[in-house]
């Protein structure tokens, strides 16, 4: 598939800049930019948090069933919940008409900079955030075409973005 029917799906760490770096990537290349996170909202009708409450494998089946549908467009950019990899139809989803970026952010930024307000499984705190993280850094670089860190200003990050995908391709 070439460059233009391509989605570039964007995995990585809650508080990583998935969703930020994905609104201006599909800013700069003239795509939509689909947050699964908000897609799973609206297509249930309630937040993550209550979509939660009923636990956190309810809530990965309805993951799977938003990757799904939405890995199936053509040329968008995606910007995934931080545990889209725990299940592997995820990803094979998303790489079949996707080129699959990892942000790479430095824990340390994550916890200075990330609201855990609307994000249930960090709820339990720092100790929870490098958990996680430790659980799913491997993860996330064997799932992925590419990384990029997250340390640089947001424009050079999108740049470097583009630049590995039309590489990639």
């Amino acid at each position: 598939m070439d460059t233009e029917t391509k989605n570039i799906v964007l995995i990585g760490m809650p508080g990583s800049g998935k969703t930020t770096l994905g609104n201006l990537l599909a800013s700069r290349l003239n795509r939509k930019c689909i947050d699964l996170d908000d897609y799973i909202e609206l297509e249930n009708g309630c937040s993550i948090p209550d979509i939660f409450k009923n636990g956190e494998e309810y809530f990965r089946k309805l993951e799977s069933k938003a990757v799904e549908k939405v890995s199936v467009e053509k040329n968008i950019i995606i910007a995934t919940g931080g545990g889209v990899i725990k299940k592997k139809c995820n990803i094979q989803n998303l790489k079949k008409n996707g080129i699959v970026v990892f942000i790479d952010r430095p824990l340390e930024n994550i916890i200075s900079d990330v609201d855990i307000s609307g994000r249930p499984l960090l709820k339990k705190g720092i100790k929870e955030i490098e958990k996680i993280y430790n659980e799913r850094y491997d993860i996330y670089k064997a799932y992925c075409d590419f990384s990029v860190h997250n340390i640089l200003n947001l424009e050079t990050i999108v740049d470097d973005i583009v630049k590995s995908c039309n590489e990639y391709i």
